[in-house]
């Protein structure tokens, strides 16, 4: 780094260089600065500054820092946080930097010098530490922009194609059995369609509202629900449920989704005219850690196929997504992100019904 801080300070401000170590092995650009009538006058920057930013050590040594990387219309933002680092104030904000390549977004800390608040006086100086987010920002911009178009889209046009293959079949002056599974076959593609875009919005919610601090539920009452909910909806199957180890567990009311989308799943991909799905909370067996009965295990199981092994393994990260392999639907991933989230664990198994038993296991409050 070619060092470019000013030969001295007014009374009382740091040494020039006496942070310079410890800056240029931050990753983050790091700029130090005098303030010089409100001013923030560069002093010292390291290497990451130099790479993200582009301007060179020598061009902005002793030079205004609001003026080479704040654009006009955010500098009364700008000028507010530096009042914010004279008074002694740690500054943390989301800002908009120009730089040589163009306007990027970044996480900006003011860090006055320390000391300050044991005095009156006005702190003479700080640093201003730079985290690049552009792609970050940038990227949920893109998601939110797709999730809102393909959630839009393809609930509109499922409902289309099953409105209008209805119409169709009806109009047929003679139905045929081919006919008849035809348009059986488009209104089945059509109601997945809506439901990848009802599960998408659930993903969406988990994402967007991650659990900060543990909280406590009592997923007996949220099973006995959702059982009820799909005997409804689904008649010829026999929905059971068993509850052997009652009490709360860490997590919150969108543990719903997951037991949801797992029951929804054994029903839709079970070809038995009468699909069997139990659902079981029990103590857990081999707990993530050594304190038995730390953990607690919500089971769905059912006697339908096996769910195949590569839809398994992309879920559980022991295999990479690709175009190709990346599993068939939402529901699992809806599960997984659902219990990752609440710090619980996702596993397969064989259930003595004949097919899969796929477990969600969470902490014991």
């Amino acid at each position: 780094m070619v060092r470019n801080a000013a030969d001295g300070r007014s009374d009382g401000g740091a040494a020039p260089g006496r942070y310079h170590h410890l800056i240029e092995h931050v990753q983050d650009a790091v700029v130090e600065f005098e303030l010089v009538d409100g001013d923030p006058i560069v002093t010292d920057v390291n290497r990451a500054f130099v790479e993200v930013f582009g301007y060179s050590a020598d061009e902005i040594a002793g030079e205004s820092l609001n003026e080479w990387v704040v654009p006009g219309w955010k500098l009364s933002e700008a000028e507010q946080l530096d009042s914010n680092t004279a008074s002694g104030e740690v500054n943390y904000k989301q800002v908009t930097r120009e730089t040589a390549n163009g306007l990027r977004e970044f996480l900006y800390r003011g860090v006055p010098y320390a000391g300050c608040e044991e005095s009156d006086a006005a702190v003479e100086g700080g640093f201003a530490v730079y985290t690049d987010l552009t792609e970050v920002s940038r990227n949920e911009r893109r998601l939110e922009v797709l999730n809102r178009i393909l959630r839009h889209n393809l609930r509109n046009n499922a409902n289309i194609v099953a409105g209008h293959t209805t119409r169709l079949l009806a109009e047929l002056d003679e139905q045929t059995a081919e006919s008849t599974s035809v348009a059986a076959t488009i209104e089945r593609a059509a109601h997945e369609l809506e439901r990848l875009a009802e599960e998408a919005g659930h993903i969406r919610r988990i994402l967007d509202h991650p659990a900060d601090e543990p909280t406590d539920i009592d997923p007996a009452p949220m099973v006995l629900s959702v059982a009820d909910e799909h005997r409804e909806r689904a008649p010829n199957a026999a929905v059971e449920v068993d509850i052997d180890d009652p009490g709360q567990v860490m997590a919150d009311t969108r543990l719903r989704y997951a037991v949801d989308s797992l029951v929804d799943n054994a029903i839709e991909h079970n070809p038995n005219p009468q699909p069997r799905v139990r659902v079981r909370i029990a103590k857990a067996d081999e707990a993530p850690d050594e304190a038995s009965g730390e953990w607690v295990a919500i089971h769905v199981e059912d006697d339908g196929p096996r769910i195949p092994a590569d839809e398994r393994d992309v879920i559980l990260d022991g295999s990479q997504i690709t175009p190709t392999h990346h599993g068939s639907g939402l529901g699992l991933w809806l599960t997984e992100l659902t219990v990752e989230t609440f710090g619980g664990a996702l596993s397969f198994g064989e259930s003595d019904l004949g097919g899969n038993d796929v477990s969600i296991r969470l902490r014991r409050r």
